[in-house]
């Protein structure tokens, strides 16, 4: 139960992801439950916050990091991509695992190749130099 400190209008919601991002706020609500609690003007308010229910929910840990993969390419024909990863790992042996994965896009199939999963940005920066120097140009994904 979210309550406006200013008004006493409360409406029931339910939390749905881990905001908001914004310093110093400690809930965004929906424009309806906004508009029931008189905080369109104002755009913020000070709230009470009540829990309820908390039910027998599962609840997953979100985690602290990201994984990174390398995109050396996307190529419509499949050939292409092949090419590429062979010559990948005949320039760099020692680069973790090259694969061509399958995209569907609006109008054709995609392969790209994906080099690794790298669980720091850093690591993933440090392949994509090498590959820089070796005259490869990649675009480090977040997964």
């Amino acid at each position: 139960m979210v309550t406006n400190l200013d008004n006493g209008r409360s409406t029931q919601v339910t939390i749905n992801d881990r905001g908001p991002f914004a310093k110093g706020r400690i809930l965004d609500l929906s424009y309806a439950a906004a508009k029931m609690l008189g905080m369109i003007g104002p755009g913020t308010i000070p709230v009470r916050i009540e829990v309820i229910d908390s039910g027998s929910h599962e609840i997953s840990l979100i985690r602290a990091s990201l994984d990174y993969t390398l995109q050396a390419g996307s190529f419509i024909s499949e050939e292409n991509a092949r090419r590429l990863r062979a010559h990948l790992t005949n320039v760099y042996p020692e680069i973790p695992q090259v694969s061509i994965v399958p995209v569907q896009g609006k109008d054709a199939v995609y392969f790209r190749v994906q080099l690794g999963t790298f669980s720091d940005r850093r690591d993933a920066e440090g392949h994509a130099q090498h590959l820089a120097r070796l005259g490869l140009s990649t675009i480090i994904m977040e997964k």
